[in-house]
């Protein structure tokens, strides 16, 4: 995995405050292989509830600063439906 312990508890702190504590987040695509070099941070929520497209991209546009202006995709799984970013 290519992040950083730093970047790791960037992502679950910043989660949690805008998705709330029990928001479990993924990490997957090309950060999970530690031979790749560069990538965005994909990111992957399983939610109870749905999430409007808003919250989605104001929690990406949190996550960015946090990980020192890395690009960052959030697929968020709700209610039996795909929301990406």
């Amino acid at each position: 995995m290519r992040l950083t312990a730093s970047q790791a508890q960037a992502i679950k702190q910043t989660v949690a405050a805008h998705m709330g504590p029990a928001a479990p987040v993924c990490l997957f695509g090309s950060r999970l292989d530690d031979a790749a070099k560069g990538g965005d941070v994909d990111l992957h929520l399983v939610m109870a509830h749905p999430v409007d497209v808003l919250t989605i991209a104001q929690l990406a546009s949190r996550l960015e600063p946090a990980l020192n202006g890395c690009k960052v995709d959030v697929r968020v799984w709700a209610d039996g439906r795909h929301r990406c970013l």
